[in-house]
């Protein structure tokens, strides 16, 4: 037997009659409460970015499932238990004074928290508190600080934003990776100025329909944070708080699963302070109820978690000394399998405890892409040095950053020694090919593309200065490439040219390159590589043997 539901609360409602908790989407103007943002990431390895962030849920698919396009009804099995909902207002009202209270008392001092915090205009603070949501997004804490701080120094408000121009943004935004999210910021920021008269949509649906890359997350953040209004979030955090807490072993990414963690968001956060909530809730996830090794001795809703139950419960029967205790509550679905509970091929492991909660999510391995990029360099250049940079397209990865002049490798093309040589030339006119110098490689991690980079030299020394380039192309001292708008790829990529110059430094041992001599073993695609290119390489001028590692 099936119900049709539009959400978890309804269904707890035909099941058990009780006053509703929580305000569905109440508005308050402006809450004095509503001021910090949260520490968003910091936890699970970036399902998506290299640097493991914080577990957020990236905004893409929040766009398309997002408030102003949610299907009104989702089905759902009778048999889904009461054990995983909150189902009292008192259960409620604990769980949220546990929450704050503790919040209160060990919230982090961060940047964007003190700027929200102090800001008295509803236009800024909202600003303030959109460009830490979309900085956090697949990114750690950490890492964003430093951004976020040079980022409001540089442009205070929407209008100084909105009259920057893209080159500058993609500058400061070089490193932080996912370069699309600064890009749709300044654009939805140029929306409010020219078509919303510099006001910032008030509420989370608005934010969401009106605002170019604002997902359904990040809309509720803004809202419940600057506006003050009663709408919960939900970002991977939330979603590992919500799971332990009740007990959810179902796969959070499917969707019906998905919409329930948003019901029960919606049904926690306190109204009086709602965007203080929302960042308690992150910031739990975020520093106590971890992805790998939980605090859970510091955990404020310890009392109110089924998983702490689950763990305590099975540390009992394990020692045989409470067999079947009574007082332990447990999953007892009328009929069938519970649709909220670990599925039966996951069964319970005793060895991760707490951590059995929520189900892992299985991530297809990036796909893997090789390149060939050569550092073109001038080295007695009028001024100095120079080395050329290109433009890469407006649209695609890395969209409108700037990059050394490369192909893409295909193991079965025959001729990618022309290819290289033909894209130098194309930028730069006519060169020593003879003087081509492959180099190691270097070794890069997207969201869903592992690249490995072919590195190869060419010094264009003792011929005449190249002083023209042909639009989207630049020669760049060294000094101007490090402040340029260019990938940490590109940056990697230098540090073995570099490393291979004499008297200069060998960089950073972070840098995942190796070269010729380095490697244990040639892999199959390099050996073809190398065959590619190697009547480029000159006899009289020795591959060093030491590089950046």
């Amino acid at each position: 037997m099936t119900l049709r539901v539009s959400s978890l609360s309804r269904l707890w409602a035909m099941r058990k009659p009780r006053a509703a908790v929580g305000s569905g989407h109440r508005k308050q103007a402006a809450s004095q409460e509503g001021r910090e943002k949260d520490a968003l990431s910091s936890s699970q390895a970036k399902p998506s970015g290299p640097d493991g962030c914080a577990g957020t849920i990236p905004e893409c698919p929040e766009v398309s499932a997002g408030l102003a396009r949610q299907p009104e009804e989702v089905v759902l099995q009778a048999s889904i238990s009461p054990y995983h909902l909150f189902r009292d207002t008192a259960e409620v009202t604990a769980f949220r004074e546990k929450l704050l209270s503790w919040y209160d008392r060990e919230k982090r001092d961060l940047p964007w928290r003190r700027w929200a915090e102090d800001e008295v205009d509803l236009d800024r603070r909202a600003y303030a508190v959109w460009v830490s949501e979309v900085m956090l997004q697949q990114t750690q804490v950490a890492t964003v600080i430093n951004y976020y701080t040079r980022w409001m120094q540089k442009w205070p408000t929407l209008q100084d934003l909105a009259n920057a121009s893209l080159e500058e943004v993609n500058q400061l935004w070089a490193g932080l990776g996912y370069y699309s999210r600064g890009r749709r910021l300044q654009e939805g920021a140029r929306k409010v100025v020219e078509e919303l008269g510099g006001h910032m949509p008030r509420t989370a649906e608005t934010l969401q329909r009106l605002l170019p890359g604002v997902g359904r997350y990040t809309a509720g953040a803004i809202a419940s944070i600057a506006f003050g209004q009663a709408t919960g979030v939900v970002d991977g955090n939330v979603v590992r708080v919500l799971c332990r807490v009740r007990a959810i072993g179902a796969d959070p990414g499917n969707t019906v699963i998905s919409q329930q963690l948003w019901s029960l968001a919606q049904q926690l956060v306190d109204p009086a302070r709602p965007g203080d909530f929302n960042q308690a809730a992150m910031e739990l996830g975020a520093t106590v109820c971890t992805p790998q090794r939980p605090h859970c001795s510091q955990c404020p809703v310890q009392s109110l978690c089924r998983a702490h139950q689950r763990v305590e419960r099975e540390q009992l029967s394990a020692s045989r000394s409470l067999l079947g205790s009574p007082d332990m509550e447990e999953c007892a679905p009328t009929t069938g399998q519970c649709q909220l509970c670990l599925p039966t091929t996951e069964p319970w492991d005793r060895t991760l405890g707490v951590a059995n909660f929520p189900r892992k999510a299985s991530r297809r391995p990036p796909r893997e892409e090789c390149s060939a990029t050569c550092v073109l360099e001038q080295p007695r250049a009028l001024g100095g040095a120079r080395i050329l940079l290109v433009q890469r397209p407006k649209s695609g990865l890395l969209a409108g950053l700037w990059e050394f002049p490369s192909v893409t490798l295909e193991p079965s093309e025959k001729h990618q020694y022309k290819a290289l040589l033909q894209e130098l030339q194309s930028w730069a006119g006519p060169l020593p090919a003879a003087h081509l110098r492959h180099l190691g490689e270097v070794v890069h991690i997207f969201s869903h593309i592992k690249l490995t980079y072919q590195v190869y030299g060419l010094a264009l020394e003792g011929q005449t200065p190249v002083t023209t380039t042909p639009p989207g192309a630049r020669w760049l001292t060294r000094e101007e490439f490090h402040t340029a708008a260019v990938s940490t790829a590109m940056k990697k990529v230098f540090r073995v040219y570099e490393g291979q110059q004499p008297g200069t430094c060998k960089g950073s041992k972070r840098s995942r390159v190796s070269t010729p001599s380095s490697r244990k073993k040639t892999s199959r695609g390099q050996q073809i590589l190398d065959s590619f290119f190697q009547p480029l390489v000159s006899t009289d001028a020795p591959i060093p043997n030491s590089v950046a590692e």
